[in-house]
């Protein structure tokens, strides 16, 4: 009787354990598929920069806010070319701390970011620049489907028709059903601090 009390105890606690388990995996939700797993890595420290484009969108006090990044070249010099939602542009050659890095700007050189405006506190974003139903990273060449920013926090893209909403996980809002935009892990220590995605 010992025995089979025992073996019973058992059985109770490898189901228990195998019930943790199953509801640990379920409490995570879709954070393993949430974000890209395409390499991006942007380190911008604007305590260096001061650049207000930039800064417009890295303020948790003005959610709604989205700047797009992109490296350009200006002459021989690299650059960090921002362009905001607030029609705000500008750029900031890189400094020699930026051109040791290996920057990687998402998937064709552009990512979006922002604080949303529907939660609160408010969610800080990364999305990628690219229309995450209409480009296709292997084509031969490889063709830009960029996406256009308005004031209102919303991403269009001119070949679908697709309509995303960056205050909300980049979802669509008009258009044909398909993926959300595409996003990266980010961080911000502020406006005049450091904006950290990968």
């Amino acid at each position: 009787m010992n025995f089979i009390l025992s073996v019973l105890t058992m059985l109770r606690r490898a189901c228990l354990l195998n019930l943790i388990a199953v509801l640990a995996l379920c409490g995570c939700g879709n954070t393993l598929t949430e974000y890209s797993s395409v390499p991006c890595y942007v380190v911008v420290d604007n305590s260096l920069f001061l650049d207000a484009t930039l800064a417009s969108a890295m303020n948790s006090m003005s959610p709604g806010i989205f700047c797009m990044i992109q490296k350009t070249m200006s002459g021989t010099a690299e650059q960090f070319s921002f362009s905001a939602t607030t029609g705000l542009s500008s750029t900031q050659v890189f400094t020699a701390k930026e051109q040791q890095m290996n920057l990687i700007f998402g998937m064709n050189n552009g990512i979006i970011v922002g604080f949303g405006n529907i939660d609160s506190p408010a969610t800080f974003y990364a999305y990628d620049r690219e229309c995450p139903n209409c480009f296709d990273p292997n084509a031969v060449p490889v063709r830009s489907k960029p996406l256009s920013l308005s004031p209102n926090g919303q991403a269009a893209c001119a070949v679908c028709g697709r309509i995303y909403d960056m205050n909300n996980r980049g979802y669509i809002i008009s258009g044909d059903d398909g993926d959300p935009l595409t996003r990266y892990p980010a961080s911000t220590s502020g406006p005049y601090g450091v904006l950290v995605v990968q």
